[in-house]
């Protein structure tokens, strides 16, 4: 089974939180098959104000926000849902923030140097995701 079926069938909602609304729209564009319900947030703030308004299905979150940094909305949002599935997406990719966003409760860790990757990351995590609800 394809990842985007999956997604789309199930009405996948993304809160997508970057600083730079044009990387906000590269990231949309690449990933709107798979999610088509993509609230945006410019800051870490406004993305823990709106996640439990919007209860979307998956964040893709920025390290470097203005405010509130990436690492520690994460933090705030894991402790507003336990469940909440983030994938960190940053230009910082050092082993310090990836264990740093990983300690934060971050599923996944894409570089935005390898930002065309990010389709496929979230489709294997959805999949995954699917195999485990599975009988």
């Amino acid at each position: 089974m394809g990842s985007t079926p999956a997604g789309v069938a199930r009405g996948l909602t993304l809160l997508l939180v970057d600083d730079n609304a044009p990387m906000r729209a590269l990231i949309r564009s690449l990933i709107q098959d798979i999610a088509p319900v993509i609230h945006e947030c410019e800051n870490g703030q406004s993305a823990v104000a709106a996640y439990p308004l919007l209860h979307p299905d998956w964040v893709v979150m920025d390290i470097e926000l203005d405010g509130m940094d990436g690492i520690a909305a994460t933090r705030a949002i894991r402790q507003l849902d336990s469940r909440a599935r983030v994938i960190m997406v940053t230009g910082h990719g050092t082993e310090q923030y990836r264990r740093a966003a990983t300690d934060a409760g971050a599923s996944a860790f894409v570089l935005k140097d390898d930002l065309l990757e990010l389709p496929a990351v979230l489709a294997t995590l959805l999949q995954s995701e699917a195999d485990e609800r599975a009988p």
